[in-house]
């Protein structure tokens, strides 16, 4: 339904151009309708979008949503299986990767089985984390090494600006004025002139 405004006031536009006024009670719209075969129906249903299945009680069960929360789908999304299958209604792959989940988990697999055969079909890249083992470790120590070393870096700076600032005694020591080339004639021509731009 939208709305749209004429020289004659507001009307509500329904189905394939039904004008109604937009205070209009719902009898009075009900009898603008009468004889109208095409209300109600969706001329092009492929419009609303790609037919989905309908739910089951199987795809909310909380087991298969935590299984599918490790496994990322393949649509190149970066999403897991079963953040894409319930938030991307576009996505072809992670229907087709939930029913594989589903039917997996009927047939009595545990949920470390369910991802081993994901791994050997599709292979690591089909979890969401890589395995903690191997060159993957490098993955998980590199980060947290590169942190501590500049943390520890960024410790032993301050601490040596803090010793030298020490040393020194507190205080930068106080420069002294740069030694002059002028004679005292040009010195005293220069008194002269800063004294006219004071007054």
């Amino acid at each position: 339904m939208s709305d749209i405004h004429s020289r004659r006031g507001f009307f509500r536009v329904l189905g394939a151009g039904a004008l109604i006024p937009l205070g209009a009670a719902p009898a009075q719209v009900q009898d603008s309708l009468a004889g109208r075969g095409d209300v109600g129906t969706l001329r092009d249903p492929a419009a609303a979008g790609r037919p989905r299945q309908p739910t089951r009680s199987v795809d909310d069960n909380a087991e298969i949503q935590a299984i599918e929360q490790r496994l990322a789908c393949s649509c190149g999304c970066t999403l897991d299986i079963f953040t894409c299958r319930t938030t991307d209604f576009t996505c072809t792959y992670s229907p087709q990767l939930h029913t594989e989940v589903v039917a997996l988990h009927q047939s009595g697999k545990t949920a470390r089985e369910i991802l081993d055969a994901f791994v050997l079909k599709y292979g690591e890249k089909a979890l969401m984390a890589p395995k903690p083992a191997g060159f993957n470790l490098m993955g998980y120590l590199v980060p947290g090494a590169a942190i501590a070393t500049a943390g520890a870096a960024l410790l032993l700076l301050l601490g040596r600006r803090k010793a030298a600032v020490a040393r020194a005694g507190g205080a930068a020591p106080a420069a002294e004025p740069p030694a002059s080339n002028a004679s005292p004639e040009e010195l005293e021509r220069l008194r002269r002139a800063l004294a006219e731009v004071d007054d």
